[in-house]
């Protein structure tokens, strides 16, 4: 406000307007620091680390209601011994070829006696191979009655019929489709780079040809997600996460592959849940999808705050996760080298995986009770500081509160089951194999594309996941799944010995 003769005299009109200044002024500290907050975050996202690590505050804020801001530098001496790298040895069971180096003149150089071996030294070099393409020529011989020809009617002929095939009267084999799907779903290779690839063997074969085989391939495994779903929808706790697809072909911008799993992203951790990973394509977000794919499913379903998910009949479990990056973002919208609120809210969840770590091969009712006694009191001093917080709510540190506190029941129902994980971790995990192929072969060009996409990826994911080499579990499904009718049962990972 420029300050002039035309002030008012009046003592409560010139108040008004001091408080009318005031909270001008307030509003634009906010909004400043609002774009200060924004400006450090930007920053950070271009050049600081992506890691959400945090380095431990240890006990400082205990107890502590006010963080100090000065900073604290100690001196610390560490003393220790380097390790030696020491180079993995090469699998035993891989063929070995000996090349023996050696030496002409076997007569000694000082007397001329002859010479007699003392050892030998051996190293290992690794030769590489390049992929063997051959064909197979399926020769079927007919046979027919000589006898019948000249005196019957008619001349039956026999033959053997053609083994089943993936393709019917297509020369891709199991082992060929394999190499295409795990390269691409598995690896991230667009086809038109293994066309070229196969093009330095004499070999034309199109990506148009290969998307059809991938097409009519992922219609053969159609029983077998089935399968999955059916014995999905019997767990008690199910994740669930989802991220865009770019579908040209689509009536929408943006459709969505969301993503089901069940048990954990590694085979020797849980055998009592199966580990599944489906994926789903649908071009929406709305809460319909889920609804329609875990319909009948009243169990848990650990999720971020999307609000579609309540929709389901499920029972909504929160994620940790979610709710500590929200106060990393605030963390890295402080000033630099400073302590602030934020670092106190991490100080919290720092403890509570701490406790989980801890406890992450146990069984089921130990972490129940580790979590009853020892993360409960921690996530009631949390929400307690929480709630006397005064921030800005579109602040950083505001927005992260404010996601806490209306997330907070979701959050801490992972008291109540060891079975449930403190995140949704399992399910971002799950997802990313999928994220990062899509930063290769970046779109889908129509529906049937994105569907045949989602039934791979189930299929390589679900593979991994309970220890299994995808290349080779993909040729055992087509084999069998050839067959008019396949043995589902026997085609489950963890029915496979490994």
């Amino acid at each position: 406000m420029k300050i002039d003769a035309q002030l008012p005299d009046n003592i409560e009109q010139l108040k008004a307007l001091l408080i009318r200044q005031e909270n001008e002024i307030n509003q634009l500290k906010q909004q400043n620091q609002h774009l200060l907050e924004q400006f450090r975050l930007a920053q950070q996202r271009q050049f600081g680390k992506s890691s959400e690590g945090f380095v431990g505050q240890g006990e400082l804020f205990d107890e502590v209601e006010e963080v100090q801001t000065t900073e604290i530098v100690e001196t610390e001496t560490i003393n220790y011994k380097r390790k030696k790298p020491v180079r993995t040895p090469l699998p035993k069971d891989l063929p070995r070829e000996e090349i023996i180096h050696d030496i002409v003149d076997k007569n000694c150089d000082c007397c001329g006696h002859d010479l007699h071996q003392m050892g030998e030294d051996r190293s290992e070099k690794l030769e590489f191979i390049p992929a063997c393409i051959k064909v197979m020529v399926h020769i079927r011989p007919k046979y027919s009655c000589r006898y019948c020809e000249k005196h019957g009617s008619k001349t039956t002929i026999k033959q053997q019929p053609m083994p089943p095939s993936p393709i019917p009267k297509g020369f891709a084999t199991p082992s060929l489709l394999a190499q295409l799907i795990s390269s691409k779903y598995q690896y991230g290779l667009p086809l038109y780079r293994q066309e070229s690839l196969f093009k330095q063997y004499g070999i034309e074969l199109s990506r148009k040809t290969m998307s059809n085989w991938i097409l009519k391939s992922s219609t053969l495994f159609k029983p077998l997600i089935e399968k999955f779903i059916e014995t999905l929808l019997k767990q008690n706790v199910i994740h669930a996460d989802e991220t865009t697809v770019n579908v040209i072909n689509s009536d929408k911008i943006k459709s969505y592959m969301w993503v089901y799993c069940t048990g954990s992203d590694s085979p020797n951790e849980n055998r009592v849940i199966p580990n599944i990973v489906l994926f789903d394509y649908q071009n929406s977000r709305a809460g319909v999808c889920p609804v329609n794919y875990l319909a009948g499913f009243d169990g848990y379903l650990q999720v971020d705050g999307y609000a579609g998910y309540e929709q389901t009949d499920a029972t909504l479990v929160g994620c940790m996760a979610h709710a500590r990056r929200y106060f990393m973002d605030a963390k890295k919208a402080q000033p630099k080298g400073k302590n602030g609120k934020a670092d106190m809210a991490l100080s919290y969840f720092q403890k509570l995986y701490a406790i989980e770590t801890k406890f992450k091969t146990k069984t089921i009712d130990e972490k129940y009770q580790a979590r009853k006694t020892q993360a409960k009191p921690i996530l009631e001093k949390l929400y307690h500081w929480l709630t006397k917080q005064n921030i800005v709510p579109k602040s950083a540190l505001g927005k992260a509160i404010k996601y806490c506190i209306n997330q907070w029941a979701k959050l801490i129902r992972y008291l109540e089951d060891g079975q449930l994980n403190i995140d949704n971790n399992r399910a971002e995990r799950a997802v990313k194999p999928f994220v990062i192929g899509r930063k290769n072969w970046l779109f889908s060009q129509t529906a049937n594309g994105a569907n045949a996409s989602a039934t791979l990826y189930s299929i390589i994911e679900t593979a991994k996941a309970n220890g299994l080499i995808p290349f080779d579990y993909l040729v055992q499904c087509l084999e069998e799944l050839s067959h008019p009718e396949p043995d589902i049962d026997s085609l489950l990972p963890w029915n496979i010995k490994r």
